[in-house]
């Protein structure tokens, strides 16, 4: 066993263009992520994860999802 990945024969034909089709799709939703994590929520609820913790009220109002 080595550490080294690489393959010795890189593939060609139908295996290469997946390759790449595959690089382009995992580039363009870490693209799509740093994106969504700019979006804050708006007025949404201070604290933990009301689902997480199955608190679905505050200050005895019931929140609707």
């Amino acid at each position: 066993m080595t550490d080294d990945e690489t393959p010795k024969n890189p593939p060609e034909g139908p295996a290469a263009r997946a390759l790449a089709e595959a690089a382009e799709r995992r580039k363009l939703q870490a693209e799509r992520e740093v994106e969504l994590a700019k979006i804050r929520e708006l007025d949404g609820r201070k604290g933990p994860d009301p689902v997480r913790y199955g608190d679905w009220e505050a200050k005895g109002l019931a929140s609707d999802f």
